[in-house]
């Protein structure tokens, strides 16, 4: 059978591993297995979410409201935008791919960091179009706006804020004077999945939707209920924009795109507030004690702006051997191999957690050093 010649080079997405398939491969009990790959939040969601999505069980046959009303005027409400400004997906993730799917095509161009959240590049080839990536790892918007200058056949670039899998991230003085010289008739979406943590962390990065597409009415903004929220499992995101972006985004969203249930937990998730702070307040008490972990074992680290953190290994081991090693410990993290480099992203677990990765991970360092 033939396919579409765009699918021969175009690579799978990897996720973290599963739970379950380290107990298939690797014999671990599955109650002593830590996951601190996926980046989701390691207190789960508020507990008035699951009361309230226990109490909806019984509508699991029924479809959502499609209009979804509810949680648009609840994010609305809370970036100060209109509920027209706004698209809601099965995870941010759609709506990457809706804007992809909007303006990219065989004769033009997406620009993105070189090392970046996979989902851009593999739903860009999707539609043909010719990939750019800046020589750094970590966002530079400099090379950035060189590459944009020399291909002015650029229909979207892509801006992670905090920047997924490695946790660096732009100040908005920075991201607004390189919007400042975008053409208006290039997309600039600006994923904010972790824009939660990063104000938390230092308020000079954190970008507010409202202002953002009224100074810019070319930006798409995302942000999802999968990481500070907790639901990851529910694959709850939204994307708020120019209303005319918004209306060419709905074209290409099926009906009834996230459950029943998805919706009702986004729905009150969005009312505790105080849940998501906490959370976020021991992210990074926590993320401490990992940098002054990194310092006193002499590898270095990323500065975060997330709930993950990048231990990188330059010479001194392999990331590979160590995420492998790890696995059959029980511990699940994820390396960064694939991007071409020595590292691991670990996220930031509960206390308990964090001990246990420390302590599993200083046997391995030490283990190789005297081998």
């Amino acid at each position: 059978m033939q396919y579409n010649s765009v699918l021969e080079n175009l690579k799978i997405y990897e996720a973290g591993k599963p739970i379950e398939l380290v107990v298939r491969e690797y014999g671990v009990d599955e109650n002593s297995i830590i996951k601190l790959a996926s980046n989701e939040n390691p207190r789960g969601c508020s507990p008035m979410v699951q009361k309230e999505v226990c109490s909806d069980i019984s509508k699991m046959n029924l479809y959502p409201d499609d209009s979804m009303y509810e949680l648009k005027e609840g994010l609305a409400k809370r970036f100060s935008v209109d509920s027209q400004n706004i698209i809601i997906g099965a995870g941010s993730d759609q709506v990457i791919s809706f804007g992809v799917h909007a303006k990219a095509n065989k004769n033009n161009k997406v620009l993105m960091a070189k090392t970046t959240f996979a989902m851009y590049e593999i739903y860009a080839r999707q539609t043909g179009t010719t990939i750019l990536k800046t020589p750094s790892h970590q966002h530079n918007l400099q090379e950035f706006l060189e590459i944009y200058q020399n291909n002015k056949d650029i229909s979207i670039i892509f801006l992670c804020l905090p920047n997924n899998p490695l946790g660096e991230c732009l100040s908005r003085d920075e991201v607004y004077n390189f919007l400042d010289k975008i053409n208006k008739e290039t997309l600039v979406i600006i994923d904010g999945a972790y824009q939660e943590y990063a104000k938390y962390k230092d308020k000079k990065t954190q970008i507010e939707p409202n202002d953002l597409i009224k100074r810019y009415p070319n930006a798409l903004y995302l942000g999802t209920f999968s990481k500070a929220y907790g639901l990851g499992g529910m694959r709850c995101g939204y994307g708020i924009a120019d209303v005319n972006i918004i209306k060419a985004l709905l074209k290409l969203r099926a009906p009834f795109n996230i459950t029943t249930l998805s919706l009702k937990a986004a729905i009150v998730a969005l009312r505790d507030e105080k849940f998501v702070e906490n959370c976020i307040k021991e992210n990074f008490e926590q993320m401490k004690i990992y940098e002054k972990f990194a310092k006193d074992l002499g590898f270095e680290f990323i500065e975060s702006y997330t709930n993950f953190i990048t231990l990188e290994f330059k010479n001194s081991k392999n990331s590979t051997e160590i995420s492998e090693k790890l696995l059959k410990k029980g511990i699940i993290v994820r390396n960064l191999g694939a991007y071409g480099m020595n590292a691991i992203r670990v996220t930031i677990g509960t206390p308990e957690q964090n001990s246990r990765f420390m302590r599993e991970f200083k046997e391995i360092y030490i283990d190789d050093m005297e081998g």
